[in-house]
């Protein structure tokens, strides 16, 4: 093997002979390949770094609900008519539920605003004593009345303890609220968690003595069901125990014509459903998004209350206040400049 290593050099330097530019070309071929790839791949990433900035700087995550609630549908509609590019994007997200959404708020990345009912912040006073410090209202958008509707045998509050009670799936307003409600009324019913449709066969049957739904009234189960005479509502006094979360309201006659004799109305109270924002530092730019958020939501508010959008729009007032809970600077901000010079909502 080792007998001619003179010709193997030879060999190899006659080859290269053949084909001088073999190696320098490519070399030089490699070399000007690699280098505008590595500065165009630079330039890629820095251009997708900017962009994804400017996606993220004006975008709002919104807490909405259930896919089939109404707070997530108020919020897809929020989106649609704020939507400015990129100057402002309000993300809806589909979460466990409107008493589930203060949780997002405070824990999940990615939340700004949230659509909740008023009396959530009850399950965190114990966790979290300054809830009410972190969180500030934008807007109380709608009332969920509260419907204790009851079999005939039933004629008071008092009647129903020991009694099959049902709240409604877990997740729902009625769920979270309607036990909280019982506890504060002294009422210890034994509580179901089912669909309101089986509850509502139920108590035809006798299995069940009463219903308890929260949402906005009227409630198309009461407008187009059929009952037995006696089927009712139970008032529900307001006063201070529900002074904190809860607002009086009243069930009419032309609401549940069917349920409700004309000229009687019916004692109950309404958990506000409202949009509230995590309480940022005014500096930070998690603020000036929902700041942004606000002053167009608030500018195109009578674009909500037009055709095409869900009717609760129109009895929203802009001004209406959230019980326990402090409003959202900017939010102020805009009232007390519409106070100061009155114009036309653009």
């Amino acid at each position: 093997m080792t007998r001619f290593p003179g010709r193997r050099l030879l060999l190899l330097t006659a080859l290269i002979a053949l084909a001088p530019g073999l190696q320098p070309a490519d070399l030089s071929a490699q070399t000007a390949k690699v280098e505008p790839q590595n500065i165009t791949s630079s330039r890629r990433t820095s251009a997708h770094a900017t962009e994804q900035e400017k996606m993220n700087a004006w975008t709002v995550g919104l807490a909405g609900g259930l896919i089939e609630g109404a707070p997530l549908r108020l919020a897809a509609e929020m989106a649609r008519v704020v939507d400015d590019g990129p100057n402002l994007h309000v993300l809806p997200i589909v979460t466990r539920g409107a008493t589930e959404n203060l949780n997002s708020l405070l824990y999940l990345r990615g939340v700004d605003t949230a659509i909740i009912n008023s009396d959530a912040l009850e399950e965190y006073k114990a966790q979290l004593p300054q809830i009410r410090r972190r969180i500030t209202y934008i807007l109380n958008l709608f009332p969920s009345e509260l419907h204790i509707f009851v079999r005939p045998e039933i004629q008071s509050l008092e009647d129903l303890a020991g009694k099959k009670v049902n709240f409604n799936t877990q997740g729902t307003a009625a769920a979270y609220s309607g036990p909280l409600i019982f506890s504060r009324l002294g009422i210890n019913a034994e509580k179901t968690f089912i669909p309101h449709q089986v509850a509502l066969e139920q108590m035809r049957k006798g299995e069940m003595a009463g219903v308890v739904f929260v949402t906005s009234k009227p409630v198309d189960a009461f407008v187009r069901g059929r009952f037995e005479p006696g089927f009712k509502f139970l008032p529900v006094k307001y006063d201070s125990k529900f002074e904190d979360y809860y607002l009086p309201a009243v069930l009419e006659a032309g609401e549940y014509p069917g349920l409700i004799k004309q000229g009687e109305r019916v004692q109950t109270i309404a958990v506000p459903t409202a949009l509230v924002a995590f309480n940022w530092a005014a500096q930070t730019n998690r603020y000036q998004r929902v700041a942004r958020f606000v002053d167009v939501l608030f500018s195109r508010i009578d674009r909500l209350q037009g055709p095409g959008f869900d009717a609760k729009w129109k009895s929203i007032n802009l001004a209406a206040t959230v019980p326990g809970l402090d409003r959202f600077p900017a939010a102020q901000d805009w009232l007390d400049r519409q106070t100061r010079a009155p114009r036309a909502l653009r």
